[in-house]
């Protein structure tokens, strides 16, 4: 199969990696896959959903730390580049990761998330009206991405007049290989700008506390530990991605497939307190946001039947496993009645299952729930734009259209 190139960015740009996944599917759970420029080492591919969890699940044999999560490592770029290993929570192994997911862990309780609630349906009910006059957006701006950049300024404590800054600045990062956003150096300065912003947020919440997680992650404590600066300025970074371009994705390929299936729009718009929720678990399965984390073998092991040394690279393929055929039945149709739905969008379980999972889930429920209610006959009227990534499944635009409808104004 020496045809089938991971790191071939465009073929993931044009949606040609299910048809290879599917082949590696087909012959076995792990492959090795040669490097190719800019890799100077090749990596171990995990596409079966069972070594996907297993791996996910064993942070003993398979660490975060040792290479950190993305496929090059830090030696393989031209400046070095950062070196986030033991800085990012996504990079870290216990006892550290432990220590620090214990301090971060006080701002996504259930009960913060739960008071979230109301301010988000009322933020939503605005984010709709603003363009359901028009009878046309661009789904991805106005509606998909609106929702999680206000929600993360809410829970960061960044004004919403910044939030548009918080928008460029995870696009640049994220969209590093896509030549729509200036590429590895405006990545990098998109990095400085937003790690720059949130130390000054850092100081302004030391002098004037307030009710958000910048103020709580300050004040955390655990076992007389505090977050430090460059601990504090990373997490607030990393949050400030996850917490935005995830679920914003999600939310447009989600709205996507049920233009696509006319008759799974129809039931769900015909049933929403009924099907909303396994719509949602579907919406992310068929996204699958982050398409891979990597993890690197911390000594001498097995997975699914292939001997893996110690270093080596082995790339979690959730974009696969979300597709496996041994899981899930006919897993290229969309289905939003799907159950069970054992998807690994999350990640497979483990330590390092996704901190803001619930989060995610009530903004993906309360902005569906106001567009379904209130824009009952969307279309796809443009060409949709796919970000060029293998690491991010990102829909930068995505034009539709409906008939005009009224606003409602904010629920008193």
């Amino acid at each position: 199969m020496t045809d089938i190139d991971l790191l071939d960015l465009d073929r993931f740009q044009r949606l040609e990696h299910h048809e290879m996944f599917t082949r590696l599917r087909e012959k076995g759970a792990v492959h090795w896959h040669e490097p190719v420029a800019p890799l100077e080492r090749g990596f171990w591919s995990v596409v079966k959903h069972a070594q996907v969890q297993e791996a996910s699940r064993d942070a003993e044999r398979f660490s975060n730390e040792r290479g950190g999560v993305n496929l090059r490592d830090v030696d393989e770029y031209p400046d070095g580049g950062f070196d986030s290993r033991g800085v990012l929570l996504t990079e870290m192994d216990a006892p550290k990761h432990t220590r620090y997911r214990l301090l971060v862990n006080k701002g996504f309780t259930p009960r913060m998330v739960k008071l979230l609630d109301d301010v988000f349906v009322r933020r939503a009910r605005a984010i709709v009206d603003d363009v359901i006059e028009r009878g046309r957006c661009d789904f991805v701006e106005d509606l998909a991405a609106e929702l999680p950049l206000q929600a993360i300024a809410d829970i960061m404590g960044v004004p919403q007049e910044d939030r548009k800054k918080v928008f460029d600045w995870s696009n640049r990062m994220i969209g590093s290989d896509d030549p729509d956003f200036g590429g590895a150096e405006t990545g990098r300065s998109a990095a400085q700008e937003l790690y720059a912003y949130v130390n000054q947020l850092a100081d302004q919440r030391r002098k004037e506390p307030q009710d958000d997680i910048a103020t709580k992650l300050l004040q955390a404590e655990v076992d007389g530990d505090h977050l430090t600066e460059q601990e504090f300025d990373s997490f607030m970074l990393l949050l400030s991605v996850a917490g935005n371009e995830t679920t914003r994705n999600t939310t447009s390929w989600g709205m996507w497939a049920l233009m696509q299936h006319p008759d799974q729009y129809a039931a769900l718009r015909d049933d929403i307190d009924g099907k909303l929720d396994t719509a949602i678990e579907e919406m992310l399965r068929w996204a699958s946001p982050v398409y891979h984390f990597r993890r690197t073998a911390s000594h001498d092991t097995e997975l699914g039947g292939v001997e893996i040394q110690q270093d080596d690279k082995v790339v979690l393929w959730y974009i696969s496993a979300n597709r496996d055929e041994d899981v899930f039945t006919d897993p290229f149709t969309f289905d939003i009645a799907r159950t069970p739905n054992e998807h690994v969008v999350f990640g497979g379980g483990g330590a390092h299952y996704c901190l803001g999972a619930n989060l995610a889930r009530l903004e993906l429920r309360t902005i569906f729930r106001e567009i379904l209610e209130r824009i009952p006959d969307m279309r796809v009227s443009g060409e949709a734009q796919i970000l060029r990534s293998n690491f991010i499944g990102g829909v930068k635009h995505l034009p539709v259209s409906f008939a005009p409808g009224p606003r409602r104004g904010l629920p008193s």
